[in-house]
């Protein structure tokens, strides 16, 4: 498999239809209706770990969004949701999407990321199986991972996900 010529940029306020309705073509318009999406109502994203992904054309293939979150008392990265165009799937552009995340998390100072997802897809990223933080349901628990950005970040974390109430600071 051989990545596209892909641009990667922040996304901006102009983004903000177009990357709507891919996600709405990726995941349905009832996508908000998932647990996860309680956790980002009136929250703004971390605008550094949001981006977009464009062809040579500036067409939108990929897009990937990150909130701010607690696990108990600790910030988190809830990374998600990350969308590619059915047409561009199986091209690498999810994975230069999540590698560009957790990279510039990683610069920012956050130390861990949390996201619901498939553990064969998103292992390759290195994120494994939280059994000790729980997500608001009904997410099934065994999707519920997390990738440490330092050594040993989740160590000790556990209890349930809340949503943060303003931008909180990477620890």
């Amino acid at each position: 498999m051989q990545t596209p010529s892909i641009t990667l940029a922040h996304e901006t306020p102009a983004d903000h239809w177009e990357v709507e309705a891919l996600y709405d073509l990726c995941f349905s318009p009832g996508r908000t209706a998932l647990s996860s999406y309680r956790l980002r109502e009136d929250v703004a994203p971390i605008a550094d770990l949001c981006w977009t992904a464009r062809d040579p054309d500036g067409v939108l293939s990929g897009v990937i969004r990150c909130w701010p979150c607690y696990v108990g008392d600790v910030p988190v990265v809830l990374l998600g949701p990350v969308a590619v165009h059915p047409t561009r799937q199986g091209e690498g552009i999810a994975g230069l999407l999540i590698y560009r995340v957790t990279q510039v998390a990683r610069k920012a100072g956050w130390s861990r990321i949390l996201l619901v997802g498939d553990l064969p897809y998103y292992s390759r990223f290195g994120f494994h199986p939280l059994s000790a933080v729980v997500m608001p349901p009904p997410t099934n628990p065994a999707r519920v991972l997390g990738l440490a950005l330092t050594q040993d970040a989740w160590a000790g974390i556990h209890g349930p996900v809340r949503k943060a109430d303003d931008c909180i600071s990477p620890r």
